[in-house]
């Protein structure tokens, strides 16, 4: 796929859940010179081996890898043709994979609060459980890592929108990475690495260039929702006590 192809010195993997501006930090890190990025490579073995219906989710498993091992073996601890391999992920599509190969990457966690990203998510999962918002397997991944003697790293994404050069900072220095203010921008539209679910998924980052300003949203949250808010908040909060903050 690429020329002069080697081993990164380092490979970062993000764990985020949906609507939590996880491709606008893809595309952040994509701006930067030593960092080649990936679009959620599991996606295909998340949906094969739970049977879950996403919009586009035929064509993602036509598509792509549906072999997990293989994914992590060939693409996220394969070569690439930059010291540095930033991979977008899923926390939810790390289901039935030895963990092993955590040991040898740098994690973060994405979080958003569930009381603003739940009605995002309804817009592609009409009617989201537990396992979608992705909330529970990352408090469970992030015990099993400090388990292994690693302190990743977890954002929020109204900490990050915020104020995205401080988050970035701090989030560079944690990982031990220069920063750049080229994180900050991109080109407007589609990217190469996108996943062929971008159509259905990538419609407001597309229009983007920067993060955009945190803004909350007005209207009501639907009450159907309730009891799965609930579910999610104690995870959340867990999650958010050990997040960057902006003021930092």
């Amino acid at each position: 796929m690429f020329s002069d192809m080697k081993y990164p010195d380092q490979v970062i993997c993000l764990w985020s859940g949906p609507r939590n501006v996880s491709t606008a930090l893809m595309y952040a890190f994509r701006q930067h010179a030593d960092v080649r990025v990936i679009d959620e490579p599991l996606y295909a073995h998340y949906l094969r081996v739970t049977g879950a219906i996403h919009p586009g989710g035929e064509e993602v498993l036509a598509t792509q890898n549906n072999d997990g091992n293989e994914v992590v073996h060939d693409v996220i601890m394969g070569a690439c043709d930059c010291p540095i391999l930033f991979v977008k992920n899923m926390a939810h599509h790390l289901v039935d994979l030895n963990l092993g190969f955590l040991d040898c990457t740098r994690n973060i966690f994405l979080i958003r609060d569930p009381e603003q990203m739940l009605p995002s998510l309804i817009n592609q999962i009409p009617n989201p459980t537990i396992r979608d918002t992705g909330l529970k397997r990352q408090c469970d991944l992030l015990q099993e890592l400090e388990s292994r003697g690693q302190q990743p790293v977890v954002l929020d994404s109204k900490e990050l929108l915020l104020n995205p050069a401080s988050i970035l900072n701090q989030l560079c220095s944690n990982i031990g990475i220069s920063f750049s203010s080229a994180l900050l921008s991109w080109p407007e539209g589609p990217k190469p690495e996108d996943g062929v679910w971008a159509k259905h998924w990538y419609h407001s980052v597309h229009k983007s260039t920067t993060f955009a300003e945190y803004k909350a949203k007005e209207s009501p949250f639907p009450e159907f929702l309730t009891p799965l808010l609930e579910e999610c908040m104690p995870f959340y909060e867990t999650l958010y006590a050990r997040a960057l903050k902006a003021s930092e």
